[in-house]
C-alpha cells in the first residue's frame, strides 16, 4: 500500500512538473517576453483535477489472482455491452425516425 502512496505522489509531482514547464517558451521568445511568467491557477487547477484519477488507479500488480484479472475484464466487458446496447435501442427508437417512415409510407400511397 506504501508503495501506492508513493506512487500516487510521484505522479502528481510529475504533474506538477510537466504543467510548470509547458508554461514556459520552449523555443523563441517573443519580444515582450516577460522572465516572471504567471501560472494560470484555473488551467493548473483544471490540469490536477483531470489527471487525479490516474493518482487513484491501482498498478496492474495490484490484482491478488488471475480470477480477479478476469472477474474485472467481464465487469467492464458486461458494462460495455450495455452501453452499446442502450445506444442501439436508442437509435432504432429514434420517433422522429419512426414517423418519418410512416409519412413516407402515406405519402407512396
Amino acid at each position: 500500500m506504501a508503495r501506492c502512496k508513493i506512487n500516487a505522489v510521484m505522479i502528481l509531482v510529475a504533474c506538477c512538473a510537466v504543467t510548470y514547464l509547458s508554461s514556459v517558451g520552449n523555443f523563441v521568445a517573443p519580444s515582450n517576453f516577460r522572465t516572471n511568467m504567471e501560472i494560470d491557477q484555473r488551467a493548473l487547477v483544471a490540469t490536477v483535477a483531470g489527471l487525479s484519477p490516474l493518482a487513484l488507479e491501482h498498478p496492474v500488480g495490484a490484482y491478488d489472482s488471475v480470477v480477479a484479472m478476469l472477474q474485472s475484464w467481464l465487469v467492464g466487458g458486461s458494462v460495455l455491452a450495455l452501453i452499446f446496447a442502450a445506444a442501439l435501442v436508442a437509435a432504432t427508437a429514434n420517433p422522429l425516425t419512426k414517423r418519418r417512415q410512416e409519412m413516407a409510407k402515406e405519402m407512396g400511397k
